[in-house]
């Protein structure tokens, strides 16, 4: 490998990484929406209703906002310092994180150290850590409308204007109808089209049944014929050598009757009954398992 193209890869891989890592720093973050005044609109973890600023993560990757400063001051960058340390400030890609304007810093991360004012333009800067890089700016008009907030079209793009729904850590284009009920709605509104349609797909799906059964039953009956023929042509016929002549029939049929009478029992009226025939040993008689009892003497007469 050359030294040019040694050199052409170093860089080539040193321009990926500088493009990676630019996704995941503050860089990627937009000022996306913001509420002046705030009437009736959402509050905050103290039940409090303030002005609120919404910053979106644009890349693709977690942004870590941490040490990064929001101003509402040409003059003063650094105005508020995004605290460290809270997990809160990782954005995920495409997520939003909001900061309520309330002048309250001191109750926590989210809580900014300036308020919005609603009779003014208001000026609002996102700077990187380093109190110096510009990130992203916006002014906001005067004369807004309570809880009406001013926002960008769709998230992260640059075109601004007064958005119909307040979405506090949501996308700001949101999507609450269905084009394609909406034009049957208004085409069909009786419902004679999606019926007909309906309809028509449950027809075609059983007739693609019935077409396909047919079909295997062919196949089947095919595959049955072609098996029963292999069988018929492995198994070869009996063949007859010539005509059997009239003698060889004749002793086939003789000795076929006299198979059957050897076969077959002739019935008898006559009753036959034998004597069984036990073989007798005298050991067995019960008379030899006796014990004859002695014969008491007569009492003798003697004195």
């Amino acid at each position: 490998m050359t030294m040019n193209k040694k050199i052409g890869l170093v860089l080539l891989f040193a321009l990926l990484f500088s493009m990676g890592s630019k996704a995941q720093q503050a860089t990627s973050m937009r000022i996306n929406e913001v509420l002046v005044i705030n009437e009736d609109n959402f509050v905050d973890d103290y039940g409090k209703r303030h002005g609120w600023i919404e910053l979106y993560n644009s890349s693709a990757g977690t942004v870590n906002i941490a040490g990064c400063f929001l101003t509402n001051d040409k003059n003063n960058p650094r105005k508020y310092p995004i605290p460290k340390g809270d997990v809160n400030t990782q954005i995920p890609p495409g997520q939003q994180v909001l900061f309520w304007a309330d002048d309250e810093p001191h109750r926590g991360t989210f809580h900014i150290s300036f308020k919005l004012d609603p009779d003014k333009e208001n000026y609002i800067a996102l700077y990187n850590a380093d109190g110096k890089t510009l990130i992203d700016e916006v002014t906001i008009p005067a004369g807004q409308i309570a809880d009406v907030s001013y926002g960008r079209k769709i998230d992260g793009e640059d075109e601004w204007a007064q958005l119909t729904r307040v979405t506090p850590r949501a996308n700001n284009l949101t999507l609450d109808t269905n084009e394609k009920i909406e034009n049957f709605k208004e085409n069909d509104s009786w419902g004679v089209g999606m019926t007909i349609t309906a309809m028509a797909v449950v027809f075609c799906g059983l007739i693609l049944l019935y077409l396909c059964f047919k079909q295997i039953g062919k196949l089947s009956i095919a595959a049955s014929k072609r098996n029963a023929q292999k069988a018929a042509a492995s198994t070869p016929a009996a063949q007859v050598s010539g005509p059997v002549s009239g003698e060889v029939l004749a002793a086939i049929g003789a000795a076929l009757y006299e198979l059957s009478d050897d076969n077959h029992d002739i019935e008898n009226t006559v009753l036959t009954i034998r004597k069984v025939q036990r073989t007798y040993s005298p050991w067995s008689s019960k008379i030899y398992g006796l014990r004859e009892v002695p014969m008491k003497s007569p009492k003798s007469n003697h004195p």
